[in-house]
């Protein structure tokens, strides 16, 4: 062989080398965010724009909307639904949401009564999605900004107590319905309600109020009554329970609801149904022990009554035989005819 075939060779062996270690470069690169993906970091100023919009809402509707925002997957779906029943209210509309079996997540049926704010959130999913992953990653971070806006509005006399809610005034700015089961949405424009107001612009007119929906106990299966936000431990609280889903355990989070929802199993046939309870999914485990405890008594007691019958061969417990029994005594030997 030539040195100028050795050359050419070398020269071939080193291009495919590094075109393979090209190809294993890129590779890795397209695979690492999809093996580790950590969580987002939002910086305060960003948290900020992200709560704007919903910042000044009353804590029990707020409470809910961070706790939906982390199921984004379901709210444009969950808007249609709101959507074609608008005509619905009352008891009628939470005997629709729970004859419906719907499939979404509590935190999200509990938006239906308010078409507007599911429709505003479906409208820039974007936003809602990053809103969503802020409060899974961040919660105490999205707290705190809530606070922030909050205080702005304060400052420039936009957000105060009025008829629609009461504004707390203490260590941290609550916003409360002035009816605990009636609940008005607000309407304001974040531009206007952060900002020093202009000279002559008055600031009465920087919050409307649109309409209230009413919450009685027909809708506390979905945390209605039971739901506000404890500002001193930066906790949302829905259904009388901590709100514990956050970017870690969003996956296996059970969330702290007693309503029956349909959920989709993908058995062997790949369209299995059936309805569990969000309970009953942490329960499962405990509830399949006593079946079956309970079953093993039972053959235990058949077994014992089995042995029992071979023993007495066919006697009562007074020592009388089948054929007293058929001539029908009484327990003290009297013939009952």
């Amino acid at each position: 062989m030539s040195e100028r075939q050795i050359v050419t060779r070398a020269q071939r062996t080193a291009r495919l080398a590094m075109m393979g270690l090209a190809a294993f470069i890129l590779c890795c690169a397209l695979a690492a965010p999809a093996v580790a993906q950590g969580p987002p970091f939002y910086p305060p100023e960003q948290l900020d724009r992200l709560v704007s919009r919903v910042a000044l809402y009353p804590d029990p509707l707020l409470a809910q909307i961070l706790a939906a925002a982390t199921f984004p997957d379901e709210v444009p779906e969950a808007a249609r639904w709101a959507d074609q029943h608008h005509y619905l209210n009352g008891d009628r509309l939470a005997q629709a949401i729970e004859g419906d079996q719907l499939p979404w997540d509590p935190s999200v049926q509990a938006l239906l009564p308010f078409p507007s704010v599911l429709d505003m959130m479906a409208s820039d999913m974007n936003w809602t999605s990053d809103l969503g992953n802020a409060f899974l990653a961040q919660q105490q971070d999205v707290m705190y900004a809530v606070q922030r806006m909050r205080q702005r509005a304060r400052d420039y006399g936009y957000l105060r107590s009025g008829p629609q809610y009461i504004v707390g005034g203490g260590p941290y700015i609550t916003i409360l319905p002035a009816r605990p089961d009636y609940v008005v949405v607000p309407y304001y424009d974040p531009v206007v309600v952060y900002a020093r107001p202009r000279p002559g612009f008055f600031v009465g007119a920087g919050i409307g109020f649109r309409f209230g929906v009413a919450l009685g106990v027909g809708f506390r299966p979905w945390g209605w009554g039971y739901n506000r936000i404890a500002w001193d431990r930066r906790v949302v609280v829905i259904n009388n329970a901590p709100w514990g889903r956050s970017w870690g355990n969003r996956h296996e989070y059970v969330h702290p609801y007693t309503i029956r929802r349909t959920v989709v199993v993908r058995g062997p046939d790949h369209h299995e149904l059936w309805e569990r309870s969000e309970r009953e999914r942490a329960a499962q485990h405990y509830s399949h022990e006593r079946v079956e405890e309970h079953r093993r008594e039972e053959r235990h007691e058949d077994h014992r009554r089995e042995e029992h019958g071979r023993e007495g061969h066919g006697r009562d417990d007074h020592g009388r035989d089948d054929h007293d029994r058929g001539r029908g005594h009484d327990d003290h030997g009297h013939d009952r005819r």
